[in-house]
């Protein structure tokens, strides 16, 4: 009874978790009161979670991610970039990704990516490259160099915990990069390569912070009843040849549509988003062509606006307005700012609409602010502004600091010198007591529906051990591999964390299918160490989906992607992946 009390919990948490009808922390918490409940576990079994070790050394490594980002030790690749590059794209392209790879291979991923978002917009402004064709590859190689140090990634350092906890030797810093190293550097190759010719090469929307000779306008119009327009199949060609309008969206009933991806016959009613010179937007609204779209009658081009611009801001992990209502948070609440319009995944809300809309990870704001205030919205930790190359950081002379006390962790707990918890807990203290960040700052970066999600997990976990579940799963999933070797039932395990990441977070994965690896390779009588580092490489080989990992939701608002998108370069992306890790890790861990 209680093995089908568990299995009920089970498939209702990952109902949740892929629906997003709760948020991830309220369903991590609805776990552990469950099983509370239920008496499946104690109460201090269904919180054990928030002691774990691994848990505590997560939080410790969101910190320090924070101290380098605040205090710009990250944050001086931008104009290295920019000096190194020289002018050329292809050379810009291989120091941003390599770049991106080394710090993600030491700190927490997430933050890097949010990092070099800005940074990749506005380098496109000044190269001239699309910024979707480099986006998506950013994300992909944070996650590839994450597998290569046990620090790299929350999932490594939780499988370390795990296996311990199950008697088995913890994973030491560079133990994974013995195949993690060659893997990510094939995966970089095939993005460098394979990437430009799957993206689309959408066009940045806001690429004008410094106004040229010609302003040029971000506008949303509407296609009239009398528009000459309608029925045109062309309109991003016809548009930019004959009107001097560069159309970047179509906005159709809330939905988002590339015209430049999608053939697609013009309407009455139809909202496009485009870019272009005061006098060609005055020309088209004069002749009638196309109007003012609703939320933006008082907008002039040319006129008394002339010091306010118009910028996109993303919403961040981070950001304290997730899961607000737009109406309540602090740009609604400024006379000076107004937000035009918000796109959230592929849908596209106007002013009129968006008071009701929930904010999550991704959404975009287009939001019209006097010049004077473009700098609080870029220092403020609740939005990246995503065309802003000059991503302000402060503190900058406690860089040497933040970089040395981190240089410490990982020697630390490389030699052993002292438990990896205790030297990231170590390296926390001495940033706040040397100010590298405030503990106001430090308590955002903890990022608690991840925490909660992994203490949630663990307790989920614990339950399906203590019932036999865990056993149970086991047997079953051996039944499918029976009469096969045990490298058939790795690569089936393998297989199995990357599908299952994809609809889980990576965290969860983990959590979940260890357990029933080393069941399964104790079953079968061989050394669990290769299972236990299959699924460390199997839950964050997540690259098929925009959803099942933080920096891939990150990036898909700025590159306007589809999800066909994540599919198309991500999928081969993951078989690459699984195969290499499938031939390598028997290889350097026998079974």
């Amino acid at each position: 009874m209680e093995i089908i009390l568990v299995s009920l919990i089970l498939v209702v948490t990952l109902a949740l978790l892929i629906s997003e009808k709760l948020s991830v922390d309220k369903t991590a918490i609805g776990i552990m009161v469950v099983l509370a409940l239920t008496r499946i576990l104690t109460p201090r079994e269904a919180v054990a979670g928030l002691a774990n070790p691994a848990v505590v050394t997560v939080g410790a490594m969101f910190l320090l991610s924070r101290g380098l980002i605040r205090t710009g030790a990250i944050g001086f690749v931008t104009t290295l970039v920019l000096k190194l590059s020289k002018g050329n794209r292809t050379h810009a392209h291989i120091l941003i990704l390599l770049t991106v790879a080394i710090a993600s291979a030491f700190i927490n991923n997430t933050p890097v990516v949010v990092l070099f978002i800005p940074i990749v917009m506005g380098l496109s402004c000044e190269y001239d490259f699309s910024p979707s064709k480099l986006l998506i590859p950013l994300s992909y190689v944070s996650i590839l160099a994450g597998t290569c140090t046990l620090i790299g990634t929350s999932t490594n350092i939780i499988v370390s915990d795990l296996s311990a906890a199950q008697g088995f030797e913890p994973l030491t810093m560079f133990e994974l990069g013995t195949i993690g190293l060659p893997i990510a550097i094939l995966g970089m190759i095939f993005l460098f390569f394979v990437s430009p010719k799957l993206l689309p090469g959408r066009t940045a929307p806001v690429c004008e912070l410094n106004q040229g000779e010609e302003k040029r306008y971000l506008a949303e119009l509407m296609v009239p009843a009398e528009s000459d327009l309608i029925g045109n199949r062309t309109i991003v060609e016809y548009a930019d040849e004959n009107l001097g309008l560069n159309v970047i969206e179509l906005f159709r009933n809330n939905r988002i549509v590339d015209p430049s991806r999608t053939s697609i016959t013009l309407r009455q009613g139809d909202i496009l988003l485009v870019k272009a010179s005061a006098e060609a937007l005055v020309s088209c609204l004069k002749n009638q062509i196309l109007a003012l779209a609703h939320g933006e009658e008082d907008i002039t081009f040319g006129g008394e606006l002339k010091e306010d611009l118009i910028v996109e801001l993303v919403v961040p992990p981070l950001s304290a307005i997730l899961g607000d209502r737009l109406v309540s948070s602090e740009l609604q609440n400024d006379p000076d700012i107004r937000v035009l319009a918000l796109r959230s995944r592929r849908s596209h809300y106007s002013e009129q609409k968006m008071q009701k809309v929930k904010l999550k990870i991704g959404d975009i704001l287009l939001v019209r602010c006097p010049r004077h205030k473009v700098a609080n919205l870029r220092t403020s930790p609740d939005f990246i502004m995503i065309e802003d190359i000059h991503h302000a950081m402060i503190d900058r002379e406690k860089a040497g600091i933040a970089i040395s006390i981190f240089a410490g962790v990982v020697l630390c707990a490389t030699f052993g010198l002292a438990d990896i918890m205790v030297c990231a807990l170590t390296g926390v203290f001495l940033m706040t007591l040397t100010r590298c960040f405030t503990l106001k700052d430090a308590y955002r970066s903890l990022e608690a529906e991840v925490l909660l999600l992994i203490v949630g997990t663990l307790a989920l976990g614990l339950a399906m051990q203590k019932t036999g579940a865990t056993q149970l799963y086991a047997d079953s999933f051996l039944g499918l591999f029976t009469g096969m070797s045990p490298h058939s039932v790795l690569v089936g395990i393998i297989i199995l964390s990357s599908v299952c990441t994809h609809i889980l977070s990576n965290n969860a994965t983990a959590v979940l299918l260890l357990p029933i690896a080393v069941s399964t390779a104790v079953s079968l009588g061989v050394n669990p160490k290769p299972f236990i580092i299959g699924i460390c490489f199997g839950a964050s080989a997540c690259f098929a989906t925009p959803i099942g990992y933080q920096t891939n939701l990150l990036v898909y608002g700025p590159g306007g992607y589809r999800f066909s998108d994540y599919l198309k370069l991500g999928l081969p992306l993951n078989l690459l992946v699984m195969v290499c890790a499938s031939i390598l890790i028997p290889m350097v861990w026998p079974l």
